[in-house]
């Protein structure tokens, strides 16, 4: 596929911005069971303890804490499926990106503030202020062009790469499950 160009990344800002705020769609759920390797599923078990069941987070976090355990606060990476539809073109091409969870739902700053729990099927989760920003790979798979726009001033304020997220509330999500942003204490009730 040709990569999409700034300008035209650029174009389909608007198409962004005007994706719903509170109540929101799962359109994908992906796990990377090893480096590079990707399934796409309808369906996944979200936990505390393990974030998303499958995916390699546990085994192969970027981030770690200093007892080497992977950072709790980046169990789940968080796409807006506008973004990776602009960017990536077709469906097949969106689970390149690496993340798990893809939503339509306003996943800027000025909308979900770290701290801010979603509630996604029988689970929720909460957003967490470690920044989720395009790199090398993230070039390389959809272009320079592609990474200059998650990265410019405004794809960070519209956390256009995504957000990272941790589980508060164990459960399963599926494709097409309601997300909506729930206040703390209505998601820790569950």
């Amino acid at each position: 596929m040709r990569q999409r160009t700034l300008d035209e990344l650029e174009a389909g800002l608007p198409w962004i911005q005007q994706v719903p705020a509170d109540e929101g769609t799962l359109r994908m759920i992906v796990i990377r069971p090893s480096r590079d390797a990707r399934r796409v599923l309808e369906e996944i078990e979200i936990s505390v303890s393990g974030g998303v069941h499958g995916d390699r987070w546990e085994s192969d976090c970027s981030k770690r804490l200093p007892n080497g355990q992977s950072h709790p606060d980046m169990q789940i990476s968080i796409m807006n499926v506008r973004a990776i539809e602009l960017i990536a073109g077709e469906t097949d091409r969106w689970q390149l990106a690496g993340d798990n969870l893809y939503l339509d739902l306003d996943l800027s700053h000025d909308n979900l503030l770290p701290g801010q729990q979603l509630a996604i099927g029988s689970a929720v989760i909460e957003v967490t202020a470690i920044p989720h920003n395009g790199c090398r790979k993230f070039g390389e798979r959809y272009g320079s062009d592609a990474l200059q726009f998650v990265n410019s001033e405004i794809g960070r304020e519209l956390h256009l790469r995504g957000i990272y997220a941790k589980v508060v509330v164990d459960g399963v999500v599926s494709v097409g499950d309601v997300v909506r942003k729930v206040s703390s204490t209505e998601g820790t009730e569950r």
